[in-house]
């Protein structure tokens, strides 16, 4: 029994930090568009307003892929473990 908890809660943190891996691409995307848009900016001034909305935009929704993986991270932590360790339980037929 202590080997199966062990390798559950092994588990869980393991999927935990692969999961977090996921918030390098928002951090290398989101550098890339505001390089660019300094970029853009830089050759046309008078677009400013129309670069940055979209830009800020742009940035927004690439950093939905870095939330996800945290919440991901997060459930791995502080739910999947009980929900495992409750149906190691019942399998094994230790509670009736």
């Amino acid at each position: 029994m202590e080997l199966a908890l062990g390798i559950i809660l092994g588990c869980c943190a393991l999927g935990a930090g692969l999961a977090m891996i996921a918030g390098i691409g928002p951090g290398i995307g989101e550098g890339n568009a505001v390089a660019k848009a300094c970029e853009a900016i830089g050759r046309q001034p008078e677009c400013k307003g129309d670069v940055t909305t979209t830009m800020l935009m742009g940035c927004a929704i690439a950093e939905t892929t870095g939330l996800y993986a945290l919440v991901i991270a997060i459930l791995l932590i502080f739910v999947a473990p009980n929900i495992l360790v409750d149906v190691l339980v019942e399998t094994m037929g230790l509670i009736g």
